[in-house]
């Protein structure tokens, strides 16, 4: 398993990522993804691919190191997700160790991530990951992505 960031401009965020990004975010398009990507990378958005050995991307991490006065520095996940031909064969656990250890490099307490309630698979292998669930998390919808 071969981990790399991305830069924006990268062609390998489209054809490759992009692909196993939208089985846990399908409305992303090519145009929208460059565009959140070009903004968030601004504000520290980061994305990370796991590659298996025969060159085929199996697992993305969208990322960022995020101070705040509650944690003072983390690294919160945004997006993780391994693409269902290749679950349960070590991805995500090989792409939560690298975000770790660079959170650890980076000088970050904590690392942090949101799941949706409904997805109880994600979070019986978090809870395996040894991540505690430490926090409700409240939102409201202002306007629909489409918007």
């Amino acid at each position: 398993m071969k981990i790399v960031d991305l830069e924006p401009g990268d062609p390998r965020l489209e054809s490759e990522l992009l692909p196993v990004l939208r089985e846990l975010r399908p409305h992303l398009t090519p145009e929208l993804f460059r565009d959140v990507y070009r903004e968030g990378h601004a504000q520290g958005l980061r994305f990370s691919a796991a590659y298996t050995e025969d060159g085929v991307c199996a697992g993305v991490a969208g990322w960022r190191i995020v101070a705040n006065t509650g944690a003072i520095r983390k690294l919160y996940v945004d997006d993780l997700v391994t693409a269902s031909t290749v679950r349960s064969t070590g991805v995500g656990h090989a792409l939560l160790t690298y975000l770790e250890r660079h959170a650890r490099a980076t000088g970050c307490h904590e690392l942090n991530l949101d799941s949706g309630t409904h997805r109880t698979a994600a979070h019986r292998f978090y809870l395996r990951e040894r991540l505690d669930i430490v926090a409700f998390n409240f939102a409201k919808e202002l306007t629909s992505p489409d918007d």
